[in-house]
């Protein structure tokens, strides 16, 4: 870049998951391995080959958001700003003391706004053209919630949001730290949303044999690295973070979880759907964020994996991990959250990486639950079904999107930064 990089942090967490509606309760249900999977709600499953998936649990809007501005929100937008909302405050910004326009957002969506679609589209089927909502558009698009954010609290600095399918929202989290080295912002709202639990997606990804379809046992369906495991189980919820630089955290007295120290993203340019079998994209993006960490492999502690429990993507991630870390591939503990929270497709990322934050303050590596019978190919350590004490300097949390996107960021103890 030409210049010394900035020292980036993170100040603030949000989370809304299938597990948990905040940092609390979400790390609890993680620590604990709790499935939050189960009958889907929302919708008549019976002509459905997966009638199961991992929706937000006691969750009401109303306790959030007032009714007339909840109303016009798909629950992707919803969800993101609760979840934004909640890593302001923890952040312990006083936005009225900020320049409106050092203050911004990226938060991305993978898909957006697939409820007042389904709702939308259904209208119009009924009713003709004159019967679609004037807000379907703004509802729709997955820009909508960056906007919102902003809107709501007054950030007037850069703004826009992220697509990139399951990489979404670490390409967020990439492009807030990118803004903050340039100069652009000094605090950074970023993270993702998604609501995709709707008669098309669900079917949608049933006609692309993704979904696992063991509707018999929804708390055992989702098993990363089992050698039973039968596709991903579909999520849903919300991650926001808060980053600024390390001077000015260290100048206000926040909370520091953790710095993120490298960011690396690549394309496999192979295929639509599947991974690069030898995970070379993968590969590449670790390779770069370990670059620019500036830190040798065998400095990981941990890796909350991409782990969706797809026969070849948790595949092609255990080789790439075994390409970069070599022989310390074996000494690392790795795991798949999305065991427990589903794949919440955009939103995966950022609330993988709070799993991430977390596991560094708790001294905890999260389970990867439902790995009953460990596919004999994989043979590092998954920290099947039971959560371990650990102490953790540097974690890396993967994501990787249909189209080949690649993502990587490795984040270092929050306590261990001067």
């Amino acid at each position: 870049m030409g210049q010394e990089r900035k020292r980036i942090v993170i100040t603030g967490i949000g989370v809304l998951s299938p597990v948990g509606l905040n940092k609390e309760e979400f790390w609890n249900g993680l620590k604990e391995g709790r499935s939050g999977a189960g009958p889907i709600t929302y919708f008549d499953t019976t002509d459905f080959p997966t009638t199961f998936a991992c929706q937000l649990k006691d969750f009401s809007v109303i306790d959030y958001l007032d009714k007339k501005t909840s109303d016009r929100m798909d629950p992707y937008c919803q969800y993101g700003i609760i979840a934004a909302d909640q890593a302001l405050k923890d952040s312990g910004l006083d936005l009225s003391e900020i320049d409106p326009l050092r203050i911004g957002v990226v938060h991305g969506s993978g898909i957006g706004g697939l409820t007042v679609y389904d709702q939308q589209f259904r209208n119009f089927l009924a009713k003709g053209p004159r019967r679609i909502s004037p807000f379907f558009i703004p509802m729709l698009i997955p820009d909508i919630a960056a906007g919102q954010i902003s809107m709501r609290h007054g950030l007037m600095g850069p703004n826009h949001a992220t697509a990139s399918a399951c990489a979404t929202s670490l390409h967020a989290i990439i492009d807030a730290w990118m803004i903050l080295q340039l100069g652009m912002a000094d605090y950074m709202i970023c993270g993702g949303s998604e609501a995709p639990i709707t008669p098309m997606s669900v079917g949608g990804f049933n006609a692309a044999r993704a979904l696992s379809t063991a509707n018999h046992h929804p708390d055992k369906a989702s098993r990363p690295y089992d050698r039973d495991r039968d596709g991903f189980v579909m999520g849903e919820g919300a991650g926001s973070l808060v980053l600024e630089s390390l001077e000015s955290a260290k100048s206000r007295g926040a909370t520091i979880y953790g710095e993120l120290v490298g960011v690396g993203a690549t394309a496999d340019a192979y295929h639509l759907t599947a991974p690069h079998p030898e995970g070379a994209g993968a590969v590449n993006a670790m390779k770069i964020a370990l670059a620019m960490a500036g830190i040798n492999p065998d400095k990981i502690d941990y890796i909350n994996t991409h782990g969706t429990a797809t026969p070849l993507g948790d595949m092609a991630e255990i080789t790439a991990i075994k390409k970069v870390f070599g022989d310390h591939a074996w000494k690392l503990s790795i795991s798949s959250t999305k065991s427990m929270t589903g794949h919440l497709l955009g939103a995966a990322g950022v609330v993988e990486s709070i799993a991430c934050l977390l596991a560094m303050k708790h001294k905890t590596v999260p389970p990867t639950i439902n790995c009953d019978n460990l596919d004999p190919a994989i043979d590092l350590d998954v920290t099947p079904n039971t959560a371990k004490e650990k102490t953790i300097e540097y974690a890396l949390n993967n994501g990787f999107g249909f189209g080949g996107h690649n993502a990587s960021l490795i984040f270092r103890n929050g306590s261990s930064i001067s």
